[in-house]
């Protein structure tokens, strides 16, 4: 019977095997974290862990004490100490004015790598897909995840998609490490390049250029929306996917339900020097203090943890004697099927059958496997090369309340600053003059694109120059984007319509 292949473990900066006790950062998070974190400490204090825990508070409690990050002074000094924290789920209060805490450490902490293993435990956990054995590697800090959103107009707010050569180069050369370490087959890119052709188009680009560099794994890239279909239909296709930040969130939720339960997946944060461990999923305040929230998605980042830090040893017996407790059929309510499943148990009840079992192996599912050191992935960036970059227009954003898209082009084009003229209008992206059609829908946010003809240099005071002439004449300029052209090749998309 198919299982999980060799243990997806995950490791940058932890240095190889030792006897001593390691220090580590704790956080019991909100909702039902509290209960599946004194169920993991449990488990792994019983199991051998040589680990000596620091507690910190993070959360709904820091925020609501008027912290917007929800992470205190003294977590941050807790967490350099330490350089891994295994954290439990935590509740992020509605409204605005409060970050993300994830995003904020992720990004603070240069966590640039997110590795979700989802594998599916079939027959015990129900599963169209009894095959299924994937690792979903999601670049971790940039993207719309930048959160640099702005309200611009009274009917238009935006959100800015930020991607950089050498994020994209880090996550790309951590996946193909990462599949040459544990021993995988294949790597798959997902990208929306065919409409966001230079950021996702970036993507794509690199993942093509740094392949060619491990001829040992097969290769192959897939637009987003038919991959997802293509992972929630036949994920026995998969081994490694590596994605941008906003997709790779949500594939990773989709292939972790489809394998059996977002229950059972655990999640790995790993930078170069830090790295933090968690459940994919929330922290279901709905069911919390019930005592039935399954603890095994916090005990498998608890497992990448523990060989992060040298400690392969403890997580081979941990986590077959998971496996033999889910092949015995004590099963918390969310997994439990009348099938396979043998006792209804609860959190505790749950940790306390793992514990029954350390030393004890699966019967049916396949064992697994730590090294008994750690192998270390390293990402080598190679230097950006310079360009000549030269600027030749820019694009200025107007609040316009008249939503006639000819009137406003024939104000603007009245307005040049030396080479620099009107070219287009857009309208959401959508060109509206010269020469729009009339069914387009119109909202009070302009694109004006002003640019030298066949891009002849200009220096940016022409641009300061333009920019007084329209303020002059009654415009109201909210942001404007300069357009350059690297080594000739310009570095701007064209309009849609254009």
């Amino acid at each position: 019977m198919h299982m999980t292949t060799e243990a997806t473990t995950t490791s940058i900066s932890a240095t190889s095997e030792t006897k001593s006790r390691v220090p580590i950062t704790v956080t019991y998070g909100d909702g039902i974290g509290p209960e599946i974190m004194r169920a993991v400490l449990f488990i792994l204090e019983k199991g051998g862990a040589r680990i000596d825990v620091e507690v910190v508070e993070v959360g709904e409690k820091v925020y609501l004490l008027g912290n917007t990050s929800g992470i205190p002074q003294e977590a941050w000094e807790s967490i350099y100490r330490t350089r891994v924290l295994l954290k439990a789920p935590i509740t992020t209060p509605q409204g605005a004015g409060y970050k993300s805490l994830n995003v904020t450490m992720r990004k603070t902490l240069g966590l640039f790598a997110n590795v979700r293993p989802c594998v599916n435990y079939a027959p015990f956990v129900p599963s169209k897909h009894p095959q299924m054995d994937i690792v979903i590697i999601r670049e971790n800090e940039e993207d719309l995840y930048a959160g640099i959103e702005h309200r611009q107009t009274d009917e238009v707010v935006q959100c800015l998609k930020l991607v950089s050569r050498p994020g994209t180069e880090k996550i790309i050369r951590y996946a193909f490490e990462y599949a040459r370490a544990h021993g995988r087959r294949k790597v798959t890119c997902m990208t929306k390049d065919n409409i966001m052709k230079m950021t996702d188009g970036l993507f794509h680009r690199l993942f093509r250029e740094i392949g060619q560099a491990y001829p040992d794994i097969e290769r192959e890239h897939y637009i987003i929306d038919i991959g997802s279909a293509r992972l929630a239909d036949t994920p026995e296709r998969f081994d490694v996917i590596v994605t941008l930040n906003l997709y790779g969130d949500i594939i990773s939720d989709i292939a972790a339900q489809v394998s059996g339960s977002v229950g059972l997946a655990g999640s790995a944060n790993v930078g170069s020097e830090f790295a933090m461990f968690e459940a994919i999923h929330g922290s279901a305040p709905d069911i919390a203090g019930k005592g039935i929230a399954n603890p095994s998605g916090l005990l498998m980042g608890a497992m990448q943890m523990l060989a992060h830090i040298g400690q392969g040893d403890v997580a081979e017996v941990i986590h077959n004697a998971w496996l033999r407790t889910i092949e015995d059929g004590f099963h918390t309510p969310d997994i439990y099927n009348e099938s396979y499943s043998k006792i209804s148990v609860g959190t505790q009840g749950f940790a306390q059958a793992v514990v029954d079992r350390l030393g004890e192996r699966p019967r049916y599912l396949r064992p697994v496997t730590y090294a008994k050191t750690n192998r270390r992935i390293h990402v080598h960036l190679t230097p950006t090369a310079p360009t000549n970059k030269q600027l030749v227009g820019v694009d200025v954003f107007l609040h316009w309340t008249d939503r006639n898209a000819e009137a406003l082009g024939e104000r603007l084009k009245k307005h040049t600053q030396g080479q620099l003229s009107l070219q287009m209008i857009t309208n959401r992206g959508v060109k509206v003059w010269p020469q729009g059609h009339p069914a387009t829908f119109c909202t009070d946010h302009w694109r004006c694109r002003f640019q030298t003809p066949s891009y002849t240099p200009i220096s940016y005071q022409e641009v300061l120059l333009l920019l007084n002439q329209l303020y002059t004449a009654g415009f109201e300029i909210i942001k404007t984007e300069n357009l350059y052209t690297f080594d000739g090749e310009p570095g701007f998309s064209l309009g849609q319509g254009q």
